[in-house]
């Protein structure tokens, strides 16, 4: 023993560090956040450029008031004037008839997924079937729903059709998003509910749902601005109109993206150029406030831990 201690080194009071990096570490480290940085302005670049066209091109019409309170009636490509009351109108009415359908749908299906069809092979079938969905093109819902719509119970083209497409495409985002904000309640926040002896569908409702209220809102916006911007459903299951129409059971109705698509062969004539960049402009904004009322519900929706 006394040997083994006089070989040992003197301890000279310093402590080891072992958070220092070495020379190659701390370039790869750099080399990655530098490649990061990189594909995330590379990224940015076309997202910049839409936005900083679509405004630059678009903004002139939004400041006259014609535009939120008129519609296109008696305008022609070559003529300036009338607004685009009547597709935003149109494209907010299909949209709330979709959400309402959708939504519902959606989240109880996702609370199925996760609270009670674990392991199951009716939640196995239901979550291949939302996979597939997902995948489904918008074209592919419209034909589907124009041959049952139209073909087999012979109703009109009208803007409820549409609808009931979308619905087809705003499903499944809807459901997955909720779906992935329930697996990240605590599985602790369901326990302490069960032991005071909730039941379960009152620990759902009361505990799980609300703490994933924030997520689950903004699955529907996602799922929305999906579905607003589509206009292959428009173009097969209802004509577009410049006349106001708020009723969607009957005649035809005006859409942001059936106003864009009805005026751009006529970019050349500048009154038409002016209305497609105007409506493109108005459809992003409709979006962004979508957005911006969901992250406001959610903020004050939320359970906020004490």
């Amino acid at each position: 023993m006394t040997t083994l201690a006089a070989n040992r080194p003197a301890y000279d009071g310093k402590t080891l560090d072992l958070t220092g990096k070495s020379g190659a570490r701390a370039f790869r480290n750099t080399l990655a956040t530098v490649l990061i940085v990189l594909c995330f302005l590379i990224a940015l670049v076309p997202l910049l450029w839409i936005l900083w066209t679509v405004i630059s091109k678009g903004y002139h019409l939004l400041f006259d008031a014609g535009w939120w309170s008129e519609s296109q009636r008696g305008i022609t490509v070559r003529r300036e004037g009338g607004g685009a009351y009547h597709a935003i109108m149109g494209t907010l009415i299909m949209s709330l008839i979709t959400a309402v359908i959708a939504v519902p749908i959606a989240v109880l299906g996702a609370v199925y997924l996760v609270e009670y069809g674990k392991g199951t092979k009716a939640a196995r079938a239901v979550s291949f079937m939302i996979d597939i969905l997902t995948g489904v093109p918008s074209i592919v819902a419209a034909l589907f729903v124009y041959a049952v719509w139209i073909t087999v119970f012979g109703f009109n083209r009208v803007g409820f059709a549409v609808s009931l497409s979308l619905v087809l495409l705003m499903l499944p985002v809807v459901l997955r998003s909720t779906e992935e904000m329930l697996k990240l309640v605590p599985d602790e926040l369901r326990e302490a509910s069960y032991a005071l002896g909730v039941p379960k569908w009152k620990t759902i409702l009361k505990v799980v749902v609300p703490t994933a209220f924030g997520g689950i809102v903004t699955g529907v916006m996602l799922g929305l601005a999906r579905v607003m911007g589509e206009t292959a459903p428009l173009l097969i299951l209802v004509g577009y109109s410049k006349n106001i129409n708020l009723n969607p059971f009957e005649g035809f109705m005006g859409a942001l993206p059936t106003m864009i698509n009805q005026d751009r062969t006529e970019l050349a004539l500048q009154p038409a150029a002016d209305r497609v960049w105007a409506a493109a402009l108005t459809l992003i904004l409709l979006v962004l406030l979508l957005n911006a009322l969901a992250r406001l519900v959610a903020r004050f929706s939320t359970i906020k831990s004490k």
